[in-house]
């Protein structure tokens, strides 16, 4: 008998679609109304570029206003974006150009090379190219470098008009030295602060250190704090003399621009007799001649490094601890305590002490690796995954901020035509201010929550290099302790708190 065979039809169900998720980045390259205007025509733009598409959802907004498009470092919601994409939550980028994306060439396509790796593409708009193309690698190649000259283009323009204002006296200095008031774009002597600039002037030549200076200085005075460098800086100032020396530092041409102190590899341009002076030249002169001396007899002199150096902060006044060797006995000091005592009350500790310490809490954390490590790892873990994604509350306040900004401008219009008063606009401006304050804090509690990833990597790092030595600490390890602890904070002469990577902080007594 012939078998009979019914086709059995599939049920009819609707494929399910994994929308792809796309990210939008924008950027203006200044603070300006104009430039956030358009700030926030992008924002509204991508807000709603999506909204009805079947296959694609935006999961964020990236924004960076008022960020150079040089330096992608600089760029914090640009290298948030990059982190979103390693960590999965991006198939796909939208810009609205290159140079929006970037303006400098190399780093561009490291990036896009980056983002092809992780299987995302990106697409910019005004030019239409789309990197899913391998072909358009040249093309992204090719305005990605016009990019960068439109760059250079500004700079160099800028850089023109302002050594054409040096060349024929018209440029003004943005800041003024110690010692100087500006009254009608004019330096005018205050004189509290010339006397002052005198007794360095003084006190050098009769043979004082810089050291010895700053004590003097401070023990005056309780208003202003006093440092070697600063005194340094007064001395060689030639505005003193009443001449201007331009362009100290100057932007190298090549990219990305750096700012570099000018050692006589661009031009400069020297002013005499610009202002009133406040010292006279020859005690300048004389003052040049003895640092001079003093730089070659003490040039050779290496700055030691130590184990602890940078590491120890003073929890009342939040400066760095420096060496101090006292009788044979090492010791660190609150520098701020250094320069007089009655800047900070905190007292010197023993080096050995410190060490002792380390020693007793690295054995402690190595007896009971198993009772910490572990567990705080699993339950670190367990409350990353129940957070619920922070991208969209991220743009919505990012779109609020721009928002209250908007409103910022408006009143400044307005108070400008007259329709506005003073009282009414500071009142009304504090308020804003408040408010884009407000959010800016939630800004930053956001962005430590979405670092949870790189906390528990270093938590796991500091885990790992004590797990993987056998034996207890009998002496100082420097190298074991360079690996574990990022900072000590000082809370009092008989308790310190060892901050370690990861932000895992253990209290540990003085003996």
């Amino acid at each position: 008998m012939k078998p009979s065979i019914t086709v059995i039809q599939p049920k009819s169900t609707e494929e399910k679609i994994n929308k792809i998720r796309v990210a939008a980045y924008c950027r203006v390259s200044s603070d300006s109304a104009d430039q956030l205007n358009s700030f926030m025509a992008q924002m509204r733009y991508y807000e709603n570029f999506l909204e009805n598409s079947k296959t694609e959802t935006l999961v964020g907004i990236y924004a960076d206003e008022g960020i150079t498009g040089t330096r992608m470092d600089k760029r914090d919601d640009f290298q948030r974006m990059l982190k979103d994409c390693r960590k999965g939550k991006i198939d796909r980028i939208i810009a609205k150009s290159i140079s929006r994306f970037a303006r400098n060439t190399k780093e561009c396509l490291t990036v896009i090379r980056e983002l092809n790796d992780l299987g995302i593409t990106v697409f910019f708009e005004k030019e239409n190219l789309d990197t899913a193309n391998i072909s358009d690698e040249l093309m992204i190649t090719i305005m990605g470098g016009l990019a960068q000259e439109e760059s250079v283009s500004i700079s160099q323009n800028l850089q023109w008009s302002i050594h054409k204002r040096m060349k024929n006296g018209t440029y003004e200095v943005p800041s003024l030295p110690y010692g100087y008031n500006k009254e009608n774009g004019n330096f005018t002597i205050d004189k509290k602060q010339a006397e002052i600039v005198q007794k360095i002037f003084k006190a050098y030549l009769s043979g004082k250190g810089l050291n010895v200076i700053c004590d003097e200085l401070n023990r005056m005075s309780d208003e202003t704090m006093w440092h070697k460098n600063g005194v340094k800086y007064i001395l060689t100032n030639e505005k003193y003399i009443g001449d201007c020396l331009w362009r100290k530092k100057y932007t190298k041409n090549n990219f990305p621009f750096r700012r570099c102190v000018n050692r006589g590899e661009a031009e400069q341009y020297y002013v005499t007799d610009d202002h009133e002076p406040i010292i006279s030249k020859s005690d300048f002169e004389a003052v040049q001649k003895l640092l001079q001396l003093k730089s070659v007899h003490y040039g050779n002199r290496v700055q030691k490094s130590y184990p602890l150096s940078r590491k120890i902060i003073c929890e009342n006044c939040g400066s760095i601890y420096k060496r101090r060797c006292v009788n044979n006995i090492v010791y660190w000091n609150c520098s701020k305590h250094d320069l007089k005592a009655s800047y900070c009350k905190s007292v010197r500790l023993e080096e050995e002490k410190i060490y002792r310490a380390f020693i007793i809490l690295y054995n402690k954390l190595k007896i009971n690796y198993q009772n910490i490590f572990p567990a705080l790892l699993s339950q670190l873990q367990e409350l990353k995954n129940k957070k619920f994604s922070s991208n969209k509350q991220y743009s919505e306040i990012i779109k609020e901020i721009a928002s209250l900004k908007e409103q910022i401008h408006v009143l400044a219009r307005l108070k400008t035509k007259g329709f506005l008063d003073d009282s009414k606009y500071l009142e009304q401006t504090a308020e804003l201010n408040s408010k884009i304050e407000k959010l800016n804090r939630e800004l930053q509690k956001i962005s430590h929550c979405d670092d949870e990833d790189d906390v528990i990597e270093k938590i796991k790092d500091v885990a790992s290099i004590i797990e993987s030595e056998t034996e207890l600490m009998t002496e100082f390890d420097e190298i074991m302790f360079e690996s574990l602890v990022e900072k000590i904070v000082v809370k009092n002469q008989k308790e310190l708190e060892f901050q370690m990577y990861g932000g895992l902080k253990f209290a540990e007594r003085l003996v």
